[in-house]
């Protein structure tokens, strides 16, 4: 496993973490067996994945009650990063979430404490000034933010300096790569990169729109025809499964796995610091951390690039990936 210092930080964190959110069990993944959810955390650390990502709202608290459980004796070997809700952005709220989570965690700090979404109600300022008390009563460790555009980063750096901020990005999404990512690079923020492999697309399982379940094919890759969806936009299904065919032939020429391939290639990326995935079971976790160790050459990396080059003009700027450019939630 390979290691990175979070920017700002001391938290040496496994570019390879373990995203918690499928812990959870809902429409998106399915049931999820608890023994087999510990199990895999076990599994993580012991492939040397130090890095863990709940959030309140995931299972509405069951992942981080299954993180706190699997961590039980093993917390000196864990970083934990969680998020509180959108709905929980007033002081008050923000304060009260993080406690129940350090409930849940059984844990009296968490190491990076992340807003979700950005707040288009409450005050930045509020929110903001009442992690730094958490911060000071050493409920957390770090100060982070999730899904914060340029302009929304913009606005908070004035208030203070998030050491990280949680983005989409994959092959199949690099919408950051336009404006976001280059600015936190120059404001030396790391990026935490979650759906690196588009919900199980880039694994190469589905090689077709039509094989893909409902539940995941939500997404701008997919028509608004397409049951769930919410925005509206035509999709690109076929320059997506064009690009997952590039990806699998490419792996295949590697002797690797197109999940291992697409993660390598997310890893090489500038400004990137960890990637979150989803792990389930004690062998996913296995094959995922086994991806920090390929390093991929310039030409692998270039063909990777142009192979998803379409995808990146279609979906164009907006990182949001169930809503339309009109409806974005990044700002």
């Amino acid at each position: 496993m390979q290691y990175t210092t979070l920017p700002g930080t001391d938290l040496a964190v496994s570019r390879i973490a373990m995203g918690c959110w499928a812990l959870a069990g809902d429409m998106t993944w399915g049931p999820q067996d608890e023994a087999a959810g510990i199990a895999a955390i076990h599994a993580a650390l012991d492939a040397g994945i130090n890095f863990f990502d709940t959030a309140e709202a995931y299972g509405n608290g069951i992942s981080e009650q299954m993180l706190g459980k699997a961590l039980a004796g093993a917390r000196d070997r864990a970083i934990v990063a969680s998020k509180f809700n959108l709905d929980h952005s007033a002081a008050e709220q923000v304060a009260a979430a993080c406690h129940r989570s350090l409930e849940r965690l059984n844990a009296d700090r968490i190491d990076l404490y992340q807003i979700h979404w950005p707040s288009r109600q409450t005050p930045r300022e509020e929110t903001w000034r009442a992690l730094e008390r958490l911060r000071d009563q050493g409920k957390i460790g770090y100060l982070a933010v999730s899904n914060f555009g340029v302009g929304d980063l913009e606005d908070l750096l004035v208030l203070g300096r998030p050491v990280s901020n949680q983005l989409p990005y994959s092959l199949l999404l690099r919408a950051i790569e336009f404006a976001i990512l280059p600015q936190c690079i120059a404001e030396e923020i790391g990026v935490l990169c979650y759906s690196p492999l588009q919900h199980g697309l880039l694994t190469g399982k589905f090689r077709t729109a039509d094989e893909v379940p409902a539940g995941r094919a939500r997404s701008r890759h997919f028509s608004s025809r397409r049951p769930l969806t919410r925005h509206g936009q035509p999709g690109c299904e076929a320059e997506t499964f064009a690009a997952i065919d590039r990806l699998c032939e490419i792996a295949a020429g590697l002797g690797r796995s197109a999940a291992d391939v697409a993660l390598a290639w997310l890893l090489a990326q500038r400004g990137v610091s960890s990637v979150i995935v989803g792990i389930r079971g004690p062998e996913q976790a296995q094959r995922n951390a086994a991806a920090a160790e390929l390093h991929l050459d310039e030409a692998t990396l270039a063909a990777l690039t142009e192979a998803t080059d379409p995808v990146k003009r279609i979906l164009g700027e907006n990182p949001d990936l169930w809503e339309s450019d009109e409806h974005s939630r990044f700002r």
